[in-house]
């Protein structure tokens, strides 16, 4: 894990969404607490101009730009990692992720409605990808 610094901190969130001005920030903030409750060693951050959650690396962002809604990315951090073979072993039943590379997958919601509804299947899928950091 790279040095933590002032914007790797749940106060330096807090900031960026008082300041933000986005259709779906009710959404992001559900977001940030169903994520947040996945594990007690998710900690929150602002990287890459974004809500994004780490355990000893960071894994999650959100993707503000998204054209549906609200959108999170998965990864495995800002460097290059080798990968298990076979890639990511990952059981995404409900068809939640959408592969943007090997080690990189888009989870989009369209509505809040639509973010509900897809939170338990959500925060399942985060329980496998933390086991990868």
């Amino acid at each position: 894990m790279p040095k933590l610094t002032a914007a790797d901190t749940r106060a330096a969130v807090d900031q960026f969404m008082a300041a933000l001005d986005h259709p779906c920030k009710a959404e992001i903030e559900t977001l940030r607490r169903a994520i947040l409750a996945v594990d007690p060693a998710i900690a929150e951050g602002v990287k890459w101009n974004a809500p994004s959650w780490r355990t000893t690396d960071y894994f999650a962002t959100t993707h503000l730009r998204s054209k549906v809604g609200l959108g999170l990315i998965l990864h495995l951090g800002a460097k290059a990692r080798a990968l298990p073979a076979g890639g990511l072993a990952i059981d995404d039943p409900t068809g939640l992720l959408k592969w943007l590379g090997k080690d990189r997958a888009q989870v989009e919601f369209s509505t809040a409605a639509d973010l509900q509804a897809k939170l338990p299947a959500l925060q399942a899928l985060l329980k496998q990808w933390i086991r990868h950091v």
